[in-house]
């Protein structure tokens, strides 16, 4: 009864900021939702300097994810227990995700059109040529391979995902969601290909993924044919349930996918939370999960196949893993930049500040980012990592420039 008094009321905390319960915890908790930003910050020198040495043609985000709750025919669909405050940290969590898409004040039947809207306006708020590659999202899965949608957090189509790219191909590629454990994975999979699917999403805490299991080397075989990219969270999963189910985030069950032959991207370089060593056995130490991601990362078999992203690394939750990804120059021409938006959107997760207290940023640029960020918290993610520091090391160009990547399965 305690812990669910201190869920209770840090939901009512979290709706006072975003339903204006006081203008300063809303100023800390809601994201303002501001319109195109004003010239002074567009065209400021951070911004312009962020720019510098990149082709936006080639810029694409690497981690988009594109949620709704089933308004306007999309398909889309959230678990009903969070519209429900019996369902405090749920509650809370959706709110904040809508939130953080701008589509949280969107009248009944036009929210997951405004969610989309919003991300429209953020890629019109970046140069020409920029794209975000939008996720679908599939149902977690029992062992059967069946959905089973009171397991599941978050569920969007896969058709959702490319009818908006096909509505907006300027602005969106996509990423189909494939479990691979349903009967029907492989048509699936090729129906992704065919509508123009640059890579697969996976999140296996949340949908009950084991990528060690032999169940997956069909999928994974395809994939390779394809060449078509994995991108698989590892880690600790905090963003959608699977709390029982973490230990399939274990980056070393992935060895398994990259002895197939394709290549995998590992979200968030598995920056948060440990993991069992499972190279000592099924009960080996608990060890920081970037750790077992590093020895992936530095084994010489898999230098061809195993990438990762830098999604959510600024997050406050990971600031003590961005030295380490900084500093390790060789993985660098592994790295993709992805925003895992809508979580820049999420005022809390993020604090410029404390990455200037760590010697990460310059404390100049504190009050430019949080500026840009209450108009385009995408633009915010992107000149913030372009001017992360660590002893004179940054994360440089090529990372930025993701689209070669995601198009080589169009390559002759």
């Amino acid at each position: 009864m305690k812990q669910r008094r201190k869920f209770l009321i840090a939901g009512g905390v979290a709706l006072a900021g975003l339903f204006g319960g006081g203008a300063a915890l809303a100023a800390r908790l809601a994201n303002p939702c501001k319109a195109a930003l004003p010239p002074e910050l567009a065209n400021h020198e951070l911004v312009q300097a962020a720019w510098e040495e990149l082709d936006p043609a080639q810029v694409w985000d690497a981690h988009t994810h594109l949620i709704g709750v089933g308004d306007g025919a999309s398909g889309c669909w959230a678990n009903p227990r969070m519209d429900s405050l019996l369902n405090p940290l749920d509650y809370v969590q959706k709110l904040f995700f809508m939130n953080a898409g701008c589509a949280h004040r969107a009248p009944r039947g036009q929210v997951d059109a405004a969610y989309a809207a919003r991300l429209r306006n953020l890629v019109e708020g970046m140069r020409p040529g920029f794209k975000m590659l939008l996720f679908a999202f599939d149902w977690f899965h029992d062992s059967k391979g069946q959905p089973v949608r009171e397991r599941s957090t978050f569920h969007t189509p896969d058709t959702y995902a490319a009818a908006l790219v096909k509505a907006h191909p300027d602005k969106f590629s996509w990423a189909a969601s494939i479990h691979p454990y349903r009967q029907d994975a492989l048509d699936a999979l090729e129906n992704a290909v065919q509508s123009g699917a640059k890579a697969i999403k996976w999140l296996p805490a949340a949908m009950n993924i084991d990528p060690s299991s032999p169940r997956c080397d069909a999928f994974y075989d395809a994939l390779a044919k394809h060449k078509l990219p994995l991108i698989t969270h590892a880690g600790e999963e905090k963003a959608a349930r699977g709390d029982d189910l973490q230990h399939l985030g274990n980056p070393l069950l992935l060895r398994r996918a990259l002895e197939r032959g394709g290549r995998v991207v590992v979200a968030h370089c598995a920056s948060l939370g440990e993991d069992r060593d499972l190279d000592r056995g099924a009960n080996g130490p608990w060890t920081d999960s970037l750790k077992l991601f590093a020895r992936l990362m530095d084994e010489p078999q898999y230098r061809d196949t195993l990438y990762a992203d830098i999604s959510a690394l600024p997050q406050i939750n990971r600031t003590g893993h961005i030295r380490t990804v900084l500093e390790r120059e060789d993985w660098h021409p592994r790295l993709l930049n992805g925003s895992d938006y809508p979580l820049p959107g999420v005022m809390p997760l993020f604090s410029t500040a404390k990455l200037a207290r760590l010697k990460l940023l310059d404390k100049t640029a504190v009050p430019v980012l949080d500026a840009i960020r209450e108009h385009n918290p995408l633009l915010y993610d992107f000149v913030l990592k372009r001017h992360l520091n660590a002893d004179g090391k940054r994360f440089p160009h090529g990372i930025f420039e993701t689209r070669r990547f995601f198009e080589r399965n169009a390559e002759k």
